[in-house]
């Protein structure tokens, strides 16, 4: 079963491509072959840009909306590892209680002197 994949174009890349064919860097087949992309779609691209639907105002515009959603994406992760610190704090034992040799990463946690080894 052959299933396609409809890619997303970057405003921008349209627009670079636009403007290699309308610079005459090459036919439009050419094109479309540098840039893997078939040239029914340049021709599609190119009919929005004539019309003004494809502009460098909507490039900034999906710019904001990228970062807007990055912004977002690094809020909710900020909040998530906010509340995990909130937790492990509640979790950790107070100062008073610590033992007195902090625990190290390598060897992991010191372990407390039994009465019997006290005696020794």
């Amino acid at each position: 079963m052959n299933t396609r994949q409809h890619r997303r174009y970057s405003t921008d890349f349209k627009l670079q491509v636009i403007k290699a064919y309308l610079d005459g860097e090459g036919s439009l087949k050419a094109i479309a072959r540098r840039f893997e992309i078939s040239h029914t779609l340049i021709l599609f691209w190119l009919d929005k840009h004539r019309r003004g639907a494809l502009t460098e105002e909507d490039n900034l515009e999906e710019k904001v909306r990228d970062s807007e959603a990055k912004i977002a994406a690094l809020e909710r992760k900020v909040g998530q590892l906010t509340m995990e610190l909130d937790l492990l704090k509640k979790l950790s034992p107070s100062p008073a209680s610590a033992p007195a040799v902090k625990p190290s990463i390598v060897s992991g946690p010191v372990a407390l002197a039994s009465v019997k080894d006290a005696k020794l």
